[in-house]
Parts: C-alpha cells; structure tokens; sequence
C-alpha cells in the first residue's frame, strides 16, 4: 500500500477509538491499539496480532506501561506515523461535589495519560523527522457551558492547551499536533461503562442532575454524529501535509464554538476600554 501508515491509538476498545482501529485496518493501514485489557480489545476489534495490528495492554497512568507500549510498537513496524491520544472517560459531577479523588482521577486519565503518550513517542517522532499526533478532546474543552461537567471540561480544556504548545514545540521537527474536539458522536460514551456519576450527589444542583439525567437517557443513542464519518475524517487529515491546530468535529461542535467565538468577541468590545486601561503612563 502507497500510504501506508502506522497508527498507535489508543483506548481503542470501544467508541470512537474502535471504529477508528476498524477502518484503520479496512483500510489497509498498520495499527498499534492499546486497551486496558488485550482480550477485550481482541474481542471487540475481532482481530489478533498480525502484520498489520498489534494489540496492547496499557495502562496510560504508568509511564513504565506507556514506555514499553511504545517500544513494541516500534520494534513491531519500525516506526509510527499518526498517534491517536483517544483514551478517556466522562466524569459528571460539580465542582463542590466531587471530590479530590474523582477530579484528580480524571486528570490523570484524560491529561496525564496522553502527556505519557506523547512524552515517549516524541523521541521516535523528533528522530524520524515526521509524525502526525491527534489529542481527542471534547467540544466541552472548549465550550464549557455545561452544568455538571465542571472537572471533565476541565480536563479537555487541558489538553486544548497543551496541544497548542505541543504543536509550536514539534513544528520545527516535522511534527504536526492537532486537538479534536468531537461533539455528540453515537458511541457507548454516555453508556454506564463510560459515564461516571458522583459518588455524593447534592440535590440543590436541580440544573446538573437535570442535565446528567439527559444525558443518560435523552442524548445516549441519540446522538447525531456517525463516528464511521469522524474516522474518515481523521484518516483523511492525516493523509495532509498541512493540518489543522484546531478540528471541531461534528456540525454541532462547530455551532457552539461559533457561540463561544461570538461571546468572547462580545465581550473584548465591551469591556475593552477598562480591560487595557492597565499598562504604565508614558
């Protein structure tokens, strides 16, 4: 195959990441795949190693794990063209309610479980002087407007950042970074396996149970977003020479970044005057 390439995605047993994988391979595509348990991601892939897939058992938050993943993966293909940072979990839940340990837990998956990945893929990508890497956000790292999404915007928001300077950083070496930010995309996200509620729910919060309750049961299997299309759309970016910092994916990403966009704007104008009345007199 021309353009082949080989792929490491990760938390690619379920939802966008294993449709990701699947089309990956359709395609033609040399994938590496991590999974927090291999035979889950065997099952679910319906696929064991083979020249073109290598599964992986991985636990993102143990950079010892992370290290090796990337290693087999390199003595397995030789190389990895696009990284896929796809692993994470919704944690629902405001701000006074969770606690320290639901919050930190959910950084430690959605940030530092991709802060690991790219630490220990760069120094291949940097030597080879190419690679495309993809962090998976959410449209909530960017539009946060959200009751009851408080710490899992919070953890998007993070990783917004970190790929912009990721993609300042690794520019001189070849290396694209992009941040995604999906929207309602019809996966098992909302599912229980994957949604997790507040350990120590406060009733007060009528427009955050509200809106957890939608969730769980108005929005999941609903949703409008055909994750087949938002695979293609990632293999097709990374068939580019020249990328996007920014993909919102999904019609209704890009109509509440226009929102967001709007009201910043809106908000610079209007309090303009005050806001840089703060530099030294000449």
């Amino acid at each position: 195959m021309e353009n082949q390439q080989v792929w490491f995605v990760t938390g690619a047993s379920k939802g966008l990441g294993l449709v990701l994988v699947q089309q990956l391979l359709k395609a033609g595509h040399q994938v590496a795949a991590t999974s927090r348990t291999k035979q889950d991601l065997i099952k679910a892939t319906g696929s064991d190693q083979s020249v073109n897939f290598l599964p992986l058992e991985v636990s993102l938050t143990d950079e010892e794990s992370v290290k090796n993943a990337v290693s087999a993966t390199i003595s397995h293909f030789s190389k990895i063209d696009v990284v896929v940072n796809n692993a994470g979990y919704g944690q629902v839940g405001t701000l006074e309610e969770l606690s320290d340990s639901e919050a930190r837990q959910n950084f430690d998956v959605n940030v530092f479980g991709s802060l690991n990945v790219i630490r220990y893929v760069m120094p291949h990508l940097r030597t080879q002087h190419s690679g495309k890497i993809f962090n998976i956000a959410s449209v909530g790292g960017f539009f946060g407007n959200f009751p009851g999404w408080g710490i899992y915007c919070a953890t998007k928001f993070a990783v917004a950042g970190f790929t912009e300077s990721l993609a300042a950083e690794s520019k001189s070496f070849g290396i694209s970074a992009t941040v995604v930010y999906p929207g309602y995309f019809r996966t098992n996200f909302l599912s229980k396996e994957s949604l997790i509620v507040p350990a120590n729910p406060i009733p007060e919060y009528v427009e955050a149970r509200a809106g957890q309750e939608a969730h769980e049961n108005e929005i999941n299997g609903t949703q409008a977003g055909d994750p087949e299309k938002a695979a293609d759309v990632l293999i097709k970016i990374a068939s580019e020479n020249e990328v996007p910092v920014h993909l919102f994916l999904g019609q209704d990403a890009y109509d509440m970044a226009s929102v967001k966009i709007q009201t910043i704007q809106t908000d610079l104008e209007n309090w303009k005057d005050l806001a840089t009345s703060t530099n030294f007199e000449n």
